[in-house]
């Protein structure tokens, strides 16, 4: 039966490119976990959308001089390009700043402010005196009090994770002038988050199969006591509150509006659709299923802050799973848009192809702990395993057809039982592999696709149909023709994750019929072949800057 599957990815901040951190660390393993999930029939709806109400976003535009909206549809803009280059497909690619998110986020302040979990109160903010205005969470930089990082923001500390609020900061400085900020009285409006802390740990207890960082980090938090939060911030750019109560220069913050964007994407893929309550089948039914893919920085905001909202708000479904990933890493340190930090996408896609890019980095997803990558990793990766084993393997079994059986599949003779437990070998190994994905455990359904892709060798190299050729030709043809069908099983297997490569293999063979491996009809056409992935040339790279 098909089951309503909602694939909510992190929303990336419109300032600045995306690195292959982030592609890492979100984007690509969603991407995967959707294709396999749209291929066994289910109801998909993939969306996310660029965040152009973050902070980030009006700290550069001021630092180049121009308005916000200029920063968040430049890079509105690249991510949207970035997405089509990787292969990564969604149901709706949005952004925060179409009307649909407005009224979605402003219909759930209301809700929650009309059930008592949102209340209005003073508070001390900081206030840089030489430009005369409140700052901002991430206007405010300053030491970490919990590792002594000294560039930490006023909402996150980048080096331990930990999200801060800029009165904890030690020697705090102001991003706009370098003067040290004073403390100020403020009124907004607050979430009542503490009111959820028996709610909240009574749903994590009955989480199974979570990763083991993000249900200890998410109880953890809990445990040390949960605080109301600030919604909304002295600012002139984001989402405007639906009532008056606070007077002018105020927005909501952009914590608080950019989880609803999951909520707001559905409701406008809906609208996209012609079918104004689609949006249900993924939020309001009980067999529907959600998960989160974030990075590990963003786990509270999934794993207390949302659930909170969805639980205060009523009749939405709460998160199934939330696979956050750890860090990727460089040479040693955190992949960082803010500090330049890794390559960006588009420097990974000028540099490999996009199939071949994205199997070395679902090869090291960091999904239990960081994950380093480099150039040099991902060249060594794309040469001695994707080419290797998978390329070379359909390259000479399609040469091996088109040479000696007149450029189509042989019917061959009846097969052996050697030729059995290949076929048989790549079923099973298919079973695991979806299992794996549907555990959200994507690093080892790679590994499983390219263990049935060694089977195939490994049978090939036992047969040795170019030798069968010349003293036995039916023996040859039924070998190949055999192959030929483990192929097209293992094809299914790789498709989420190479998609652009399996894209030909369709054309050839026809597009797969669901997660199975199904026999290649004799006679099917089979071109001569040209290599699926090129070698990468390190020597060649190295003139990339």
């Amino acid at each position: 039966m098909s089951k309503p599957i909602l694939v909510a990815v992190a929303w990336p901040y419109a300032s600045g490119s995306r690195h292959l951190g982030h592609l890492a660390g979100a984007y690509l393993p969603a991407d995967i976990f959707a294709r396999y999930h749209r291929l066994i029939g289910d109801d998909v709806a993939m969306v996310s959308g660029s965040d152009v109400h973050g902070t980030p976003i009006t700290v550069r535009a001021d630092a180049e001089g121009v308005s916000p909206s200029d920063i968040a549809d430049r890079y509105h803009a690249e991510f949207v390009d970035n997405w089509k280059r990787c292969g990564i497909k969604w149901e709706c690619y949005t952004s925060t700043g179409t009307e649909n998110h407005a009224a979605v986020t402003q219909e759930m302040f209301l809700n929650l402010l009309d059930k008592g979990y949102i209340d209005k109160r003073c508070s001390e903010q900081f206030y840089d005196e030489e430009v005369s205005r409140f700052l901002p969470d991430r206007y405010v930089e300053g030491t970490c009090p919990y590792c002594g990082y000294t560039d930490a923001r006023g909402d996150q500390c980048d080096n331990c994770g930990r999200t801060l609020d800029p009165t904890d900061l030690i020697d705090p400085r102001s991003k706009m002038s370098g003067s040290i900020p004073v403390v100020r009285e403020t009124e907004h409006f607050y979430l009542r988050l503490s009111d959820f802390s028996d709610r909240l740990s009574e749903w994590l207890d009955s989480r199974v199969g979570w990763r083991p960082h993000v249900i200890n980090f998410s109880k953890a938090w809990i445990e040390e006591g949960l605080h109301d939060r600030a919604i909304t911030r002295d600012l002139d750019w984001g989402v405007e509150i639906p009532v008056d109560d606070l007077g002018p220069g105020k927005r909501i913050y952009v914590w608080f509006d950019a989880v609803i964007g999951y909520l707001s994407a559905a409701k406008e893929l809906s609208q996209r659709r012609g079918e104004p309550d689609l949006w249900r089948r993924w939020w309001q039914d009980p067999e529907a299923e959600s998960y989160y893919f974030i990075g590990k920085d963003n786990v509270p905001f999934h794993t207390i802050i949302w659930p909170a909202m969805l639980i205060g708000n009523g009749d939405l479904n709460l998160p199934t799973n939330v696979p956050a990933n750890q860090y990727v890493t460089f040479k040693g340190g955190k992949a960082s848009a803010s500090r330049g930090v890794g390559l960006t996408i588009d420097e990974g896609l000028d540099m490999f192809e996009p199939d071949s890019l994205r199997y070395a980095l679902a090869a090291s997803f960091p999904e239990q702990s960081d994950s380093e990558i480099s150039v040099e990793e991902i060249a060594r990766r794309v040469n001695e395993e994707l080419v290797a084993t998978w390329g070379n393997l359909v390259n000479r079994v399609f040469s091996m057809i088109h040479k000696n059986h007149n450029g189509a599949k042989p019917a061959g003779d009846e097969r052996r039982a050697e030729d059995l437990a290949v076929l048989a070998t790549v079923e099973s190994l298919l079973v695991r592999q979806g299992a794996q994905i549907e555990r959200v455990e994507l690093k080892a359904a790679l590994r499983t696709a390219m263990d049935a892709a060694q089977a195939v060798n490994v049978y090939l190299n036992a047969t040795e149909p170019w030798r069968l050729a010349k003293t036995d030709p039916g023996r040859s043809a039924t070998v190949l023709a055999t192959a030929l069908d483990a192929i097209n099983g293992v094809r299914v297997g790789l498709s989420p994750f190479l998609p652009f490569s399996s894209a030909k293999l369709d054309g050839i063979l026809g597009e797969p019929a669901g997660w199975e491996r199904v026999d290649v009809a004799a006679g099917t056409p089979i071109p001569k072949p040209s290599p699926m992935f090129p070698k990468v040339d390190l020597e060649a790279l190295g003139s990339i800057d």
